[in-house]
C-alpha cells in the first residue's frame, strides 16, 4: 500500500491518518516484524473513512480469530498487525497520561492480546546481544530498581524547563531523556515501540509539530541510535555515543537531514562509513562545507556544524587539554562541551586525542587531524575574505 498517495492529497484527515498507519507499521521493524496485507487493506480503509479505528482493530482480531490456513510466520504477522492497529488508535488521539503509571499503560495498550505481561514490569534481568556493538549488550538496570527508575526519570523531565534554550541544548536534552528512559527497559519485549509511541504523545504535548513519519522511516535507526547512547567500553576505547540520537532528533524536530543509516552506528565501522553526513546545505546556520582531496587523491566533502567550526578554529594546529578549550570557547558545562564540540569533532574525524588508547591519559589532549587541518585552513581562508 501507498500511503505517499494520501499524503500527498494534502486532505488533512485522510493525511493524518496514513501517517499516523505508516508510524505504526514502520514501528514494527524494531523488532523484525513486518505487517501483513489484509492488514494494509484494512488500514486503507481507516484512511479513506470507510470505517472508524476501534472497527479496523476489531476486524485484524476477527481476522486471526476466523483464519484457518496457518503461514509459517503467522505469530509474526499476527503480533505486527495487532500492534499496528493499537498504536495506531493510540497516535490518533492527543491525550497522554505523562507519569509512571501512564508510561506503563502505554505498554498495556499497545501489546494487550499479544503479550501476557502487557503493562508490567519485568522480574528478570535482562541482556540483549546488539549487530552494532559487535554481540555486545547495553547494562540495563536491574529489575529491583526499575519503578523507582521511571519516576525518577519522569519527575525529573515534568520539573524541566525548555524556556530560553538553544536548537542544541534542546536537542541534547530531549535525547538524553529518552535515552535514559529507554535504558531502563522496563518491559520484558516491546520497549523500544513503548517508548517510541510515549514520546511521540509527550512531544506533542509539550507543543512540537511531530513529523512522527521519521519513525517509520527510521525506527531502526532510532532503535540502534539509543544502543551507542548507553553503550560504553572502555578496554574497546568506546564511550557514550548520544550524537546519532541526537541527529535523529535533529532530523526530527529541526528539519535537518542527517543520513540516517545503520552502518554509521557500527561501532568498528569501514572508513566509508565513519562519517555520517548531513545532506542538509545549511550555510546560513553556520556549517562549514568544503572539498579535501584525501592523500590517496579521493575528494572528501567536508562538512561541520556551527560548534565543530569552533573547535576547529580554536585549536588549530596546537595540542590542547580540554580544560584549555573550554576556557578558550568560555564555556563552563563540561557535559555540553563533551556533547555539542568535542565528541561530534571526533567522530567526524576533525580531531583526535593525543592518546587514542588512553582516554583517561593525565597528559591527554586533542589536535586536529588531516582532515581538520584541511577545513581549518579554509575557515583561515574565508575569514580572510
Amino acid at each position: 500500500m501507498d500511503f505517499d498517495e494520501y499524503i500527498q492529497q494534502r486532505e488533512p484527515d485522510k493525511q493524518e491518518r496514513a501517517y499516523t498507519w505508516r508510524t505504526a507499521i514502520g514501528l514494527q521493524a524494531v523488532d523484525g516484524l513486518s505487517t501483513s496485507d489484509y492488514l494494509k487493506e484494512t488500514a486503507r480503509r481507516h484512511i479513506e473513512g470507510e470505517i472508524t479505528i476501534d472497527e479496523a482493530r476489531n476486524l485484524i482480531q476477527t481476522y486471526y480469530q476466523s483464519k484457518t490456513n496457518h503461514e509459517p510466520d503467522e505469530e509474526e504477522k499476527q503480533e505486527a498487525d495487532k500492534v499496528s492497529a493499537n498504536i495506531a488508535k493510540i497516535l490518533s488521539t492527543r491525550t497522554l497520561d505523562f507519569s509512571t503509571n501512564g508510561y506503563l499503560a502505554t505498554h498495556r495498550r499497545i501489546f494487550t492480546g499479544i503479550f501476557k505481561h502487557a503493562g508490567q514490569i519485568r522480574k528478570y534481568d535482562i541482556v540483549k546481544k546488539e549487530w552494532v556493538l559487535e554481540g555486545d549488550t547495553v547494562s540495563y538496570l536491574n529489575w529491583e530498581d526499575l519503578r523507582m527508575a521511571i519516576d525518577y526519570d519522569i519527575e525529573q523531565e515534568r520539573k524541566f524547563s525548555y524556556k530560553g534554550l538553544s536548537e542544541d541544548e534542546l536537542i541534547t536534552h530531549i535525547a538524553r531523556f529518552v535515552s535514559s528512559l529507554w535504558q531502563i527497559h522496563p518491559f520484558c519485549e516491546g520497549n523500544t515501540r513503548t517508548t517510541a509511541v510515549f514520546l511521540i504523545q509527550y512531544l506533542r504535548s509539550i507543543g512540537f509539530q511531530v513529523n512522527n513519519d521519521l519513525f517509520a522511516k527510521h525506527s531502526w535507526y532510532f532503535r540502534n541510535a539509543l544502543v551507542r547512547a548507553n553503550y560504553k567500553n572502555a578496554q574497546k576505547g568506546i564511550d557514550y555515543s548520544p550524537i546519532y540520537l541526537e541527529r535523529f532528533f535533529r532530523n526530527l524536530l529541526l528539519d535537518d537531514h542527517w543520513d540516517l543509516r545503520n552502518r554509521y552506528l557500527y561501532i568498528h565501522s569501514t572508513t566509508e562509513w565513519k562519517e555520517q553526513p548531513n545532506l542538509t546545505n545549511r550555510t546560513s546556520t553556520g556549517q562549514v562545507q568544503d572539498k579535501y582531496r584525501t592523500s590517496t587523491g579521493q575528494v572528501e566533502r567536508l562538512t561541520a556544524n556551527s560548534h565543530v567550526s569552533r573547535l576547529i578554529t580554536i585549536v588549530g594546529d596546537k595540542q590542547m587539554s580540554v580544560k584549555s578549550i573550554m576556557e578558550r570557547l568560555q564555556l563552563k558545562g563540561r557535559d555540553n562541551f563533551l556533547n555539542l564540540y568535542l565528541l561530534p569533532a571526533i567522530q567526524t574525524g576533525f580531531v583526535t586525542p593525543l592518546y587514542p588508547d588512553k582516554p583517561r591519559h593525565p597528559q591527554q589532549k586533542y589536535l586536529l587531524t588531516d582532515k581538520g587541518l584541511a577545513l581549518y585552513a579554509q575557515i583561515q581562508k574565508q575569514d580572510r575574505f
